[in-house]
């Protein structure tokens, strides 16, 4: 369990760290081109990396909605469950510290001003999204989400390139929902860059890990209920 839990860490702190350190050290700067495309790619090889790099140790979730996902789908213990999570916020929490660190050698940094790559809704959606609009996408694409991994992991898919897989369909997630949420999809990731923005993205984060857990809780359902093979 001890290296189940520290995989689970490392896998949710280079998500962070990688994919919101792309939005808030990089894509401030548009002579580097990275832009919402670049967000995107950013957090889909985080994914690939790690789940190639300890999925094998852990089962690569990295995301508390995963977790609850593949538990209500038949894939994981309930002993599994709590320790995952909290390994996971922990780790979210962590790379959030260091791109703050870092962050905080420019001059002029602010973390709440900045938004700190923090996901909102309504005044603090990057396009001006509503509530409900929040809500929506990310509650289908959470599911979705959890339909994939399932599908690419099951024992009669060809899984070596699962994670690829698993990578891409989050390069599209966020290339879908950057503009509404800023992408969720994922509690720890929210809660990190939450508790250094300060302000409004910890009034919010309640919708950040209530609809993503519902989704990943229908996803997870979705596949065992309508599309998992039972021998």
């Amino acid at each position: 369990m001890f290296k189940k839990l520290s995989a689970e860490f490392l896998g949710t702190f280079w998500l962070v760290f990688g994919g919101c350190g792309s939005a808030i050290l990089a894509a401030a700067f548009p002579l580097l081109g990275i832009g919402f495309v670049g967000v995107s790619l950013a957090f889909g090889l985080t994914v690939v990396t790690m789940a190639y790099a300890v999925g094998h140790i852990s089962g690569g979730h990295f995301n508390p909605a995963v977790t609850l996902g593949l538990f209500v789908g038949g894939r994981i213990s309930f002993k599994d469950v709590i320790p995952y999570i909290l390994v996971q916020v922990i780790g979210g929490i962590a790379a959030a510290a260091v791109l703050y660190l870092i962050a905080s050698g420019q001059s002029g940094f602010d973390a709440t001003e900045s938004g700190f790559a923090s996901n909102g809704y309504g005044d603090h959606s990057p396009g001006g999204f509503s509530l409900q609009s929040a809500i929506i996408i990310e509650l289908v694409l959470t599911a979705f989400f959890l339909i994939v991994i399932f599908g690419v992991t099951d024992k009669n898919a060809p899984n070596k390139f699962a994670p690829l897989a698993i990578g891409l369909a989050l390069t599209l997630i966020h290339l879908i929902s950057i503009p509404v949420t800023n992408t969720s999809v994922n509690p720890a990731r929210s809660t990190g860059v939450a508790i250094f923005q300060g302000t409004w993205a910890i009034e919010q984060l309640w919708l950040f890990w209530f609809i993503p857990l519902i989704g990943g809780i229908a996803g997870g359902l979705i596949y065992r209920w309508l599309l998992q093979k039972n021998e």
